[in-house]
């Protein structure tokens, strides 16, 4: 399997690899580490293909269990440290891994007998070197990423070894992706973007990764200006740089050494694009994703940003707009919305003992309906603009993506940060309403000038019908708002 998803494994050299704090492992380093680590797995029983869980702690050794899961063929099954004890013991059931490996054994909590515990050294786990194993099928499960489940228990998305080579080989096609790269990120290890695109990308371009297990702001730039290239980022920890590098121009130097500033995750403003792009002297690119597809779109940085957008459908990805009754009718006219739907080697091999979860959102001819919302151009660039579930809002006989809305209300120099969402209306069907967050140093905004803000640029039934000032928005551990709990509160509102 290294031969097929990290090469840098199978020809190491002395250069950085992996840098965590203090530690630096240079790839020679790391693919030893890798090699004691599958000793360490072949010695305790498991074979390729074996499930193995691994607590996602913000240690140099959680990323050397990753790698040396994936160089020996074990699937990884990452957890979120921070789970409670209903959510962890239902993926330990689910997903019943072989082991579970933690660099702080306490962090299974009740659930600690739930499967054999390994506990992680500091930098690697002891164990004689394992014998070398034949590279895996393309189809071979390499990760079991588990969903937020804000429909149900969380479900496990199985991604196999040509899903995540494939789209990491796209995006170093878009993004001039390559071993002279660096990527800084401080996202955790149990989502796509910090994982996949982070850890496994980073290492299969043949470069380096520098993680931060946690976002500091003026640590992340001082690690782009130690010879960073690449950032990883999602919009709230790139609202975060943007207010320290003005606070302190000195560390904007970080940013402006850069050669690539990505986000993801979800949309970053037009405002955000621009604060940034004044502070690096270049513009921010983004992409987009989902955990079983990974990702489908990016800007391409042979090519200007495109705030608001997410560019076409990467190489190799079929990519098109649908409407109600999953019909490739929606027009290229970036005005009409229609729910995206992709096929291609990126798109997951289904979730764990859920066939009939896989089967709501995956047809008979390989396409995948993501539950996103969004126009596109003629070239096919894409513009987002919500969930199916929690962002298309019908209203007066309209329907009105809350992405539209939101991003006209983050230009008005009053709101910092804002979430629009649709609740029930007897006479509209459904209501407008926006939640804000107002920003410190400008006076706190009238909520009916806000309306009249966005009446002003957008048709008149986009406007919010109420808006409620708020000190912060809900939000999950990947910075996503949790917008079913603004919709609970927003229900008394008239």
């Amino acid at each position: 399997m290294a031969a097929q998803l990290l090469p840098i494994l199978d020809a190491p050299g002395p250069r950085p690899a992996l840098i965590v704090g203090a530690r630096r492992l240079s790839a020679a380093e790391l693919a030893a580490a890798a090699a004691r680590h599958r000793g360490m797995l072949a010695a305790r029983g498991v074979l390729p293909g074996d499930r193995v869980g691994v607590v996602a702690q913000g240690s140099i050794a959680t990323a050397i269990a990753l790698v040396g899961n994936a160089s020996f063929g074990a699937v990884s099954v990452p957890l979120n440290p921070k789970l409670g004890p209903r959510e962890l013991g239902h993926i330990l059931r689910d997903a019943a891994p072989k082991l579970v490996l933690a660099a702080s054994p306490e962090a299974l909590g009740e659930w600690r007998d739930a499967a054999p515990l390994v506990a992680l050294a500091e930098l690697d786990a002891a164990g004689g070197r394992a014998p070398a194993s034949a590279p895996a099928r393309a189809d071979a499960p390499l990760l079991i990423l588990y969903t937020s489940g804000t429909t149900g228990a969380p479900k496990g998305a199985v991604l196999t070894v040509g899903n995540v080579a494939s789209n990491l080989d796209a995006l170093a096609d878009a993004w001039g992706w390559g071993p002279d790269d660096r990527v800084v990120h401080a996202l955790p290890l149990f989502h796509v973007h910090g994982l996949i695109l982070g850890l496994f990308g980073a290492l299969r371009a043949g470069g380096c990764l520098h993680w931060l297990p946690r976002f500091d702001a003026r640590a992340l730039l001082g690690a782009l200006a130690d010879g960073g290239t690449v950032l990883f980022a999602v919009p709230t920890m790139h609202h975060r740089i943007a207010e320290v590098a003005e606070a302190d121009s000195s560390l904007a130097a970080g940013l402006r050494s850069a050669r690539l500033l990505i986000s993801g995750s979800a949309a970053l403003s037009a405002r955000e694009h621009r604060r940034l792009a004044d502070l690096a002297g270049r513009g921010v690119y983004e992409r987009y994703g989902l955990t079983e597809t990974l990702i489908n779109c990016a800007v391409r940085a042979d090519g200007p940003p495109q705030p608001g957008r997410v560019g076409p459908a990467l190489k190799g990805i079929a990519l098109r707009l649908v409407d109600d009754d999953r019909q490739p009718t929606i027009p290229r006219d970036d005005a009409t919305i229609g729910e995206v739907a992709v096929r291609g080697p990126n798109v997951f091999a289904g979730y764990l003992n859920r066939a009939d979860a896989t089967a709501a959102v995956r047809d008979d001819d390989g396409w995948f309906y993501t539950g996103d919302l969004a126009t596109w151009r003629e070239d096919g660039s894409v513009r987002i603009v919500g969930r199916r579930a929690t962002d298309l809002i019908k209203t007066g006989g309209f329907k009105v993506g809350a992405g539209e809305v939101e991003a006209v209300l983050l230009e008005h120099p009053s709101v910092r940060e804002v979430a629009v969402v649709g609740i029930p209306d007897d006479d509209l069907g459904e209501r407008i309403v926006a939640f804000v967050v107002a920003r410190a140093e400008e006076p706190a905004p009238e909520p009916a000038a806000l309306i009249d803000w966005v009446a002003g640029q957008l048709t008149p039934h986009k406007r919010p019908r109420a808006v409620i000032l708020v000190d912060a928005l809900p939000r999950n551990p990947m910075g996503k708002v949790q917008k079913k709990l603004l919709r609970e509160r927003s229900a008394p509102v008239s």
